[in-house]
């Protein structure tokens, strides 16, 4: 793939893959990306994953043409794209290695060796020139290890951006941009939208044509698009109007509740009620979901004197990703002390910019008369 006439993709799709990072279900598989950048000096952008140095090393070679590339620029050490340093390393011991400080400590720990003796260390502001390139570089620690630095070529404006405008899904898939790259990024950098925040004000003044992340597609139209979701997620604000209703349910009296108060919203003109059951979802998309919307309706059991494991879980996948700027209304069932609600509340304490609805509903076993008045009342505060 041509990037532009003298930046070449070497990168690699894995459809073998079934859970990145060990936790998040990629039925599309993932991409690996690596980039070269010819000129009379030569930069390599990057490895690849582990099982695919063959493939990479042979792509590397066909652009080469050759010739020996001069510089290997790690931006980020996380083994997906750092795997094959110690491979380039021995098949062109002449090439230098560029990073951070920090990225040098973590191939210490990965390789048992830093590369002292062809170490090339950058930190913001820095340049490396390659003839008629000229890239600068910037860090972008917590974004989302703290190693992280991201590469602005000044001649054809393309910003190498580390993991940063990534997504789920390997090159060959025609998919939606903007779903999987959420789900990429609440997951997986959502708890650092502040150092989001600075990256993207230190790259507010470049003049950018071209995006090259890491994984996923390179972005060289309508970038205003993806920077504005950046920011969007990046600030917490709400992407979507809408509601999330979570639920998990025993014995089918809480989802009777949560599906009535969808049904409700619905015929208020809501523009869009997201309802996920927690114990048979994918995760990683309820999260997404309640990041993508403004409102979010919980509704669960008490459970051994808690709320039920999956609601838990999903709380907690909230707060850790400084879940904030949101409404959070509560639904609670139990058949002698309902507490669920109090539980929920706590695990909140610490989230910033949450504002409770007045309506919460508590079910004794299964819902009355009263109860179905309160899902009306409910509905109409969220709508408000």
């Amino acid at each position: 793939m041509k990037i532009t006439e003298d930046i070449k993709y070497v990168g690699v799709n894995d459809r073998e893959v079934d859970l990145f990072e060990g936790q998040y279900i990629v039925p599309n598989g993932m991409a690996y990306n690596s980039y070269v950048i010819l000129d009379e000096k030569i930069a390599v952008m990057d490895t690849v994953s582990q099982g695919f140095d063959k493939e990479w090393l042979e792509k590397i070679e066909a652009v080469l043409e050759g010739k020996s590339p001069d510089y290997l620029i790690v931006q980020h050490m996380e083994p997906d794209h750092s795997a094959n340093i110690h491979l380039f390393a021995e098949k062109y011991p002449d090439a230098k290695i560029v990073a951070s400080a920090k990225a040098f400590v973590m191939m210490k720990q990965f390789f048992g060796t830093d590369f002292s003796d062809r170490a090339v260390v950058v930190s913001d502001g820095d340049t490396l020139n390659l003839g008629t390139h000229t890239l600068s570089f910037y860090t972008a620690p917590m974004v989302h290890w703290p190693e992280v630095i991201m590469t602005y070529d000044q001649k054809n404006e393309v910003l190498f951006s580390a993991d940063a405008f990534g997504k789920f899904g390997a090159l060959d898939t025609e998919e939606d941009w903007a779903c999987e790259a959420r789900r990429y990024y609440i997951g997986i950098v959502g708890k650092y939208g502040a150092q989001v925040q600075t990256v993207l004000k230190k790259l507010s003044s470049l003049s950018i044509k071209t995006i090259c992340p890491l994984h996923g597609p390179v972005l060289n139209e309508n970038l205003g698009y993806y920077l504005n979701l950046y920011n969007i997620w990046s600030s917490y604000g709400v992407e979507s109007e809408g509601v999330v209703i979570a639920y998990t349910s025993v014995y089918g009296n809480t989802k009777r509740a949560a599906l009535l108060l969808a049904e409700k919203l619905k015929e208020l003109g809501c523009p869009k009620v997201a309802v996920t059951d927690l114990a048979r979802c994918d995760m990683a998309e309820a999260i997404e979901d309640a990041f993508r919307y403004g409102k979010m309706v919980l509704a669960t059991t008490t459970y051994n004197g808690d709320i039920f494991p999956f609601m838990k879980t999903f709380i907690e996948g909230l707060t850790e990703r400084n879940y904030q700027n949101r409404k959070v209304a509560f639904i609670e069932n139990g058949s002698w002390a309902p507490m669920a609600e109090k539980v929920m509340r706590q695990l909140f304490e610490k989230s910033k910019n949450l504002e409770f609805a007045e309506n919460n509903i508590k079910i004794f076993s299964s819902l009355t008369k009263e109860n179905i008045e309160q899902i009306s009342l409910l509905a109409e505060e969220l709508m408000k």
